[in-house]
C-alpha cells in the first residue's frame, strides 16, 4: 500500500477536545499514515501545546510540527506544511472533524486504480454535537466531467476530506493568500489547468457543522470572497459570465436571508 502524509493546520481558537478526536481518527486509520504534519499557525494556548507534546512524545516518528511565528491564515499555513510533507499523496484533515476509519484506505485504492488523478474527495456527514447524530450529508459530483462543470459555480469538494498529489498542488502554486475559499480557488485552478479528479460516492468523514460555521456563512467577508473567487474563474476563462452572475446573485441573496431561512435552504436544496 502506498505511503501518504496527513496535513493539518491548527490555530489558537481550536478546541482541545476536537483536536484530540481529529488526530485519533487519523492515527486509527485502517491504513495508517506514514506521517502527520501539523502546522502551528501562530502562537497557541497551553492546552493545545500540551496535546501536541503528548502525541509527539508518544509517536515521535509519526509527527512533524511546523511552527509559524504569526498566524498566516489557513491557505498559507497549509503551504508551509505541504513543503515538509515527504509523500506524494497528502490527505487533508481539519482539526475539528473526524475521519471514518477506512477513509484513507478507500482514497488510496482510487489513486491506485487511476494514477492520472490529482484529487480524490468524498461525501461528508455533517453533525452538530456528536458524530452519531448526523444531521445532513454534503454530496458532491463524482466523475471528473461532473466535477469540472460543478466547480465553475460551487465547491466541488469537501476540503477536509480530500487527498491530493503534492506535486500537482505545487505545480499550480499551492493555496493563494486568501482568508476564505482557499480550497475553491486552488482546485478550480487545478481543474482548469488539466488536473483530473474524482469524488467517492460515500461519506468518509464526519464534518462539524456548528454555530461557528453558520456565522462564517452569514458573514459578508465570506460572501464577497466566494463571489470574487468565481470572478477570477471568469477572468481566466474557466467560468462564464453567466456563471459569475448566477453566483453573485445567489450568494448575495443567501447573505441577506434571515439565518433560519438560510439554514432551511442549505438543508432542503444543498444537502441530502
Amino acid at each position: 500500500m502506498e505511503k501518504y502524509s496527513v496535513l493539518m493546520s491548527l490555530y489558537v481558537k481550536e478546541k482541545p477536545e476536537y483536536l484530540r478526536l481529529a488526530i485519533d481518527s487519523m492515527i486509527n486509520q485502517t491504513v495508517v499514515p506514514d506521517e502527520i504534519v501539523i502546522v502551528e499557525d501562530g502562537p497557541l494556548n497551553d492546552e493545545l501545546y500540551a496535546i501536541i507534546k503528548e502525541y509527539t512524545e508518544k509517536h515521535p516518528d509519526l509527527f512533524s510540527i511546523v511552527v509559524n511565528k504569526e498566524n498566516l491564515g489557513l491557505g498559507l499555513a497549509l503551504n508551509e506544511g505541504l513543503k515538509v510533507c515527504k509523500n506524494e499523496l497528502v490527505a487533508r484533515m481539519d482539526t475539528d472533524d473526524i475521519a471514518k476509519p477506512d477513509r484513507c484506505e478507500k482514497q488510496l485504492a482510487v489513486f491506485r486504480e487511476n494514477p492520472e488523478l490529482a484529487i480524490v474527495g468524498a461525501y461528508v456527514d455533517e453533525f452538530h454535537t456528536t458524530p452519531d447524530q448526523v444531521v445532513s450529508t454534503r454530496a458532491v459530483p463524482q466523475t471528473h466531467k461532473e466535477i469540472y462543470q460543478f466547480a465553475k459555480k460551487r465547491s466541488a469538494f469537501n476540503h477536509p476530506a480530500v487527498m491530493y498529489r503534492k506535486s500537482k498542488v505545487l505545480e499550480f502554486g499551492g493555496y493563494s493568500d486568501l482568508r476564505r475559499n482557499q480550497d475553491v480557488d486552488l482546485f478550480g485552478r487545478m481543474l482548469f489547468g488539466g488536473c483530473k479528479a474524482e469524488n467517492i460516492g460515500e461519506s468518509l468523514l464526519y464534518f462539524r457543522s456548528n454555530d461557528d460555521l453558520a456565522k462564517r456563512r452569514k458573514s459578508w467577508e465570506n460572501t464577497k470572497s466566494y463571489i470574487d473567487t468565481i470572478k477570477r474563474f471568469w477572468k481566466m476563462g474557466y467560468a462564464s459570465f453567466t456563471d459569475y452572475t448566477i453566483v453573485a446573485v445567489a450568494q448575495t441573496g443567501m447573505f441577506l436571508m434571515p439565518v433560519k431561512l438560510q439554514h432551511w435552504v442549505y438543508k432542503t436544496f444543498l444537502r441530502k
